[in-house]
């Protein structure tokens, strides 16, 4: 077992720094959006950059003689990589899904600087997973308190106001509560798969009038000549990509902004891990109208972008809930992660569960202030938690999983 004296941390600037093989090998085939390729491809595509306000700065935990902890020292070989964690600095709050746009704005009254920030997630990516991996031989609680350490003294001399871990999964928040760090709590809507033979199983769980308004909505989009298409992995053709880049840019566009993510990132991802990919197609007289793209996890379904050229009546919940659904039941596949927000989730059997992130705040007068806060928001989520909960349309007498 290795001792804290025998690991040092080194930041690096792009994750092709870093070995794909290696790398892997520490996240692990589970969780599709840690994956090497996954990284690149937002690096490659222009998504995460300086320009758009995600500067790389992955952490790498190594042996001591493997290479220097100097940040500039990118280059220097890593031939044994003990544990990794992803990492940028922030210049912004765009794309992370954890609000913190008033901290931001109390630091500038204060005369302070909020960014830039460290922050530790997938971006653009509200799905909770592994933020630290280490291989299983080490101390997890030892690199986890090193890459603490290593990331305030990186603070320091960035002069970056915190460091944030979004979306952590829960071990981790524990871990991350001894050493210190403040703890915050959301909410999201998933739905759970309690071993449902086909989608009519599944609507057995409901109430009568919820199940056959959640009917009505499948028939209407079928009355309006509506079809659907799954395509997975190679299927999913360049064709396919600029036709499903074109719905998910609209989304953004009737808004007046611009899209986080460009049509390079998406066929860069349908080239280097197809294997995860899941894509959904509407079509109506011969043509695709509608899109939803998912990501494929050992037992969760992750759905994450959606946009259509003409809006139809409950199409969006079809293409993005229903077909879903239908794709978890036939492959037995336990959830479906749908992401941020969607309080419609509810009444269509996504049940409202906690989320958590994890924040350092260097400056100790904010980070007080911050903690009271923290505490008064989790009352609210925890209450909303609750209350939402009481709207779901499963039976009384027949929550799922009591079948």
């Amino acid at each position: 077992m290795s001792t804290p004296s025998s690991y040092q941390v080194r930041f690096i600037h792009s994750i092709a720094d870093v070995d794909a093989l290696e790398w892997n090998t520490l996240v692990g085939t589970t969780y599709p959006f840690l994956q090497h390729e996954f990284l690149l491809a937002l690096e490659t595509s222009g998504c995460t950059s300086r320009k758009t306000g995600w500067q790389v700065l992955h952490a790498l935990v190594e042996r001591a003689e493997a290479g220097s902890k100097d940040i500039e020292s990118a280059e220097v070989a890593h031939p044994d990589l003990l544990a990794c964690m992803p990492l940028y600095a922030k210049t912004n709050s765009m794309g992370e899904y954890v609000f913190d746009w008033a901290w931001a704005e109390a630091y500038q009254r204060h005369g302070l600087s909020y960014y830039p920030k460290l922050i530790s997630a997938i971006p653009f990516t509200p799905c909770a997973g592994p933020r630290i991996c280490a291989a299983a031989a080490e101390n997890a609680e030892e690199i986890q308190a090193i890459l603490f350490a290593a990331v305030k003294e990186l603070a320091g001399r960035m002069q970056a106001s915190s460091w944030h871990i979004l979306f952590p999964e829960p071990d981790l928040k524990q871990s991350l509560t001894g050493l210190g760090l403040l703890q915050r709590t959301g909410c999201q809507y998933q739905w759970f798969n309690a071993g449902y033979r086909d989608f009519e199983d599944f609507l057995a769980t409901f109430s009568s009038r919820k199940r056959k308004n959640l009917r009505k909505e499948r028939e209407r989009v079928s009355e309006q000549g509506i079809e659907f298409v799954v395509l997975e992995g190679a299927d999913i053709t360049d064709d396919h990509w600029q036709d499903f880049y074109q719905f998910y840019q609209s989304t953004y566009l009737v808004r007046g902004r611009a899209p986080y993510l460009n049509e390079k990132l998406f066929t860069e991802l349908g080239r280097t891990m197809p294997q995860y990919l899941m894509l959904v197609m509407a079509r109506k007289d011969g043509n695709n109208i509608a899109g939803a793209l998912f990501f494929k996890g050992e037992d969760t379904l992750y759905g994450r972008y959606w946009g259509c050229t003409e809006e139809y009546q409950f199409l969006h919940f079809e293409t993005c809930y229903y077909q879903g659904i239908e794709y978890c039941i036939r492959h037995n596949i336990k959830r479906i992660d749908s992401g941020a927000q969607g309080e419609h989730k509810i009444q269509r059997g996504f049940k409202p569960v906690h989320t958590w992130s994890s924040h350092w705040i260097q400056h100790a007068g904010f980070a007080s202030a911050i903690e009271n806060f923290l505490q008064d928001e989790q009352q609210h989520i925890d209450a909303y938690v609750e209350r939402a909960s009481d709207y779901l349309p499963f039976r009384k007498d027949l929550e799922p999983g009591a079948k």
